[in-house]
């Protein structure tokens, strides 16, 4: 059964100024989404350390030993 009690939730737009506010909005999306993504990246490429590899082959061999 669907739950009515509270109505759905919209996120709201921005208001239209006629001088292409909602353009400019999507402009501004866009621009956190490129460094937003731009920063994930970065954390992506980052070297696992040392001690975490060993805590994950530590890790393997347990599960290799207990299998």
């Amino acid at each position: 059964m669907i739950d009515q009690s509270h109505p759905p939730r919209h996120t709201p737009e921005p208001p239209e100024d006629g001088d292409g506010g909602l353009e400019e909005a999507r402009l501004r999306q866009q621009a956190i989404g490129v460094k937003l993504r731009h920063m994930f990246d970065q954390v992506v490429n980052e070297p696992v350390p040392d001690e975490f590899l060993d805590i994950l082959r530590k890790a393997d061999q347990k599960a290799e030993g207990g299998s």
